[in-house]
C-alpha cells in the first residue's frame, strides 16, 4: 500500500451524505434525513479505513460485522460481494445502516475517531441499497430443505433475524404478527425521517424470495392458540418485543394531552405512512391513542434516550411551536445517540439537563399545563454503575406545556398464552432464556425459544437482530442434530 493510501484519512475528511435542509425538516418534511452516497463518495470514505489489524469497529458491533473487509470491497467496486458479506453477519444490514447509533458502536470505536471516524453506517447503507436495486439477492441455491418448520411470533427485528437464518438452514419459517405489515416498530415506531418504510417493504420481498412465509394480522391467543402452533410446528421462536411503557409514577400523568411515547410514535407512524390510524391497538392499551394536534403547541418530552429523540423530532415536524426535552442527568450521561441529539438541536429542540420531573400539573379543564421539575446533581453510581441523579433542595421550577410525552423506556410483559406453556419469566416480565442445561435462547419449555427485547428488555434494533439470528442457530442445532 502506498503512503498516499495509508494516510488517505488525512487527505480526505470524514463526510456524511447530504441532509435535508433544516428549513424543510422544521416545516414538516418526513423524508429520511440523510441521503445516499454515490459510488465515488462511498469509495472515498471506505478508503479512509486503516485496516488496522485489530478492528475495534467489528468487536463493538453487536452482530460483529466484517467492516474492514466490506469497506475494501467497496473500494474495489465489488458491491455484490460486499452485500453478501454484510448479510453473512446481519440479516438487516440496510436497516442497521440507517438506525444504529454508530457513534456509540462501530464508529465510536474506530481507530480514526480523533481524526473523524470512517463513515461506516452510510457506506453500509450504500452497499445494500445499491446491490438490492441492481437485483442482487441472497444466494440459497445450495440450501437443502430439511422438512422442519418453525413458527416465529413477531415480525420485528428479532423475528426477521431468526427467520432469515432459519431459511438459510433449510428450515421453513412462518412468521406471525398482529400488524398488517412486517417490521414491528421498524414499520410503525421508528419515524420515517430515520427509516423510510419502502426499506421494510423491500426486505419483505427479499425474505419471501428466500422462502419465508408471513401470516399477518394474526394475533396469538386470539386467532391461533399456542397449542395449535406447537402441534403444527417443530419449534417456536418468540420475538414479541417490549411494549409496556414506564410511566414513572408521576402525579398528573392521567391528565389530557399526556402521551406515552410509544403509542404516540406508533399512531403517528401509521398516519404519516398512509395507514389506517385507527387500526388494531397494541396489546396492553385498551383504546387506540387519539393524537392531539401539536400545531402551535408547547411540547415537553421527558426522557433522554433514542425514543425521546424520535419524539422531539416528530413534534417539530408536527408543527409544535416549542419543543423541550428534559433529562435528569447531564448531557454526557444521556443514553440517546449524540448524533440524534445534534440533529434535534439543529431542528430547534431545547434541552434541559439535570432536570427531574416531579409532577405534571393541569388546568381547570383537566388538560396538562406544565411539568414541575427539580434541578439535580450527579451522585454516587447506582447498581448498574450509572451515577444517580440527586435532587437539589429548593431548585423546583415549572415548565409550561400543552402536551407532555413520557419517554422513560419500555419493558416486556409475559402474555397469558405463554404463561400457560410453562415459560418462566422474571418479575419485570422478561422471558427467561438460556442458562443451565438449555441451549442459548431456549426457554423453560424446550420447544420454545426467545430473543430480543422480550428477553433483555428494550434495547437497540441491532441487538434484537443479533439475538434472533443466534437463536435460529440454537433451533437448528436442536432440530438438525
Amino acid at each position: 500500500m502506498s503512503k498516499k493510501q495509508v494516510f488517505q484519512f488525512l487527505e480526505l475528511p470524514r463526510t456524511m451524505p447530504q441532509r435535508i435542509p433544516v428549513e424543510l425538516r422544521t416545516s414538516g418534511d418526513w423524508g429520511e434525513l440523510y441521503g445516499k452516497f454515490g459510488k465515488e463518495e462511498a469509495q472515498y470514505q471506505a478508503g479512509r479505513c486503516l485496516d488496522c489489524g485489530n478492528p475495534y469497529c467489528s468487536w463493538k458491533c453487536p452482530v460483529h460485522n466484517a467492516i474492514p473487509q466490506w469497506l475494501q470491497l467497496v473500494q474495489e467496486n465489488r458491491i455484490e460481494e460486499a452485500a453478501a458479506l454484510c448479510h453473512s453477519t446481519n440479516p438487516l444490514p440496510e436497516v442497521c445502516g440507517r438506525v444504529c447509533p454508530q457513534d456509540r458502536l462501530c464508529e465510536g470505536s474506530c481507530t480514526l475517531e480523533e481524526f473523524g471516524a470512517v463513515t461506516i453506517g452510510a457506506v453500509e447503507k450504500y452497499i445494500v441499497d445499491t446491490a438490492l436495486e441492481k437485483g442482487w439477492r441472497p444466494d440459497l441455491t445450495g440450501v437443502e430443505a430439511t422438512g422442519k418448520r418453525v413458527a416465529v411470533i413477531g415480525a420485528g427485528p428479532a423475528g426477521i433475524g431468526c427467520a432469515d437464518r432459519l431459511a438459510r438452514a433449510g428450515i421453513h419459517a412462518v412468521v406471525f404478527d398482529r400488524y398488517e405489515q412486517i417490521g414491528g416498530l421498524l414499520q410503525f415506531g421508528i419515524p420515517t425521517f430515520k427509516l423510510e418504510k419502502r426499506v421494510i417493504a423491500r426486505r419483505r420481498e427479499v425474505l419471501e424470495g428466500m422462502g419465508v412465509e408471513f401470516r399477518l394480522g394474526v394475533e396469538i391467543g386470539r386467532d391461533v392458540t399456542m397449542d395449535e402452533l406447537l402441534a403444527e410446528f417443530d419449534a417456536v421462536f418468540l420475538g414479541t418485543g417490549a411494549y409496556r411503557y414506564t410511566d414513572g409514577g408521576l402525579a398528573g400523568q392521567d391528565l389530557k394531552n399526556v402521551l406515552p411515547a410509544l403509542p404516540f410514535l406508533v399512531q403517528n407512524g401509521r398516519i404519516v405512512g398512509g395507514n389506517d390510524p385507527w387500526g388494531r391497538p397494541i396489546a396492553g392499551w385498551e383504546d387506540q391513542l387519539a393524537l392531539p394536534s401539536l400545531e402551535g403547541k408547547r411540547v415537553v418530552v421527558l426522557g433522554g434516550g433514542d425514543t425521546g429523540m424520535d419524539c422531539v423530532r416528530s413534534a417539530v415536524r408536527l408543527g409544535a411551536a416549542k419543543v423541550t426535552c428534559a433529562y435528569r442527568r447531564d448531557e454526557a450521561n444521556m443514553p440517546g445517540s449524540a448524533r440524534e441529539v445534534a440533529n434535534a438541536r439543529e431542528e430547534g429542540v431545547r434541552f434541559l439537563f439535570n432536570r427531574q420531573p416531579l409532577a405534571i400539573v393541569g388546568d381547570a379543564d383537566g388538560n396538562a399545563s406544565g411539568v414541575q421539575v427539580v434541578e439535580t446533581r450527579l451522585g454516587e453510581p447506582d447498581e448498574r454503575g450509572r451515577r444517580s441523579a440527586v435532587p437539589i433542595e429548593g431548585s423546583e421550577s415549572l415548565l409550561d406545556a400543552d402536551v407532555v410525552i413520557i419517554a422513560f423506556g419500555f419493558s416486556p410483559t409475559l402474555p397469558e398464552w405463554l404463561a400457560s406453556q410453562g415459560v418462566e419469566a422474571t418479575p419485570n416480565g422478561r422471558i427467561v432464556a438460556g442458562g443451565g442445561e438449555r441451549l442459548p435462547y431456549q426457554t423453560t419449555n424446550p420447544k420454545l425459544f426467545a430473543g430480543g427485547d422480550c428477553v433483555r428488555g428494550a434495547d437497540l434494533v441491532v441487538t434484537a437482530v443479533a439475538e434472533g439470528r443466534d437463536a435460529a442457530q440454537s433451533i437448528a442445532q436442536m432440530l438438525l442434530v
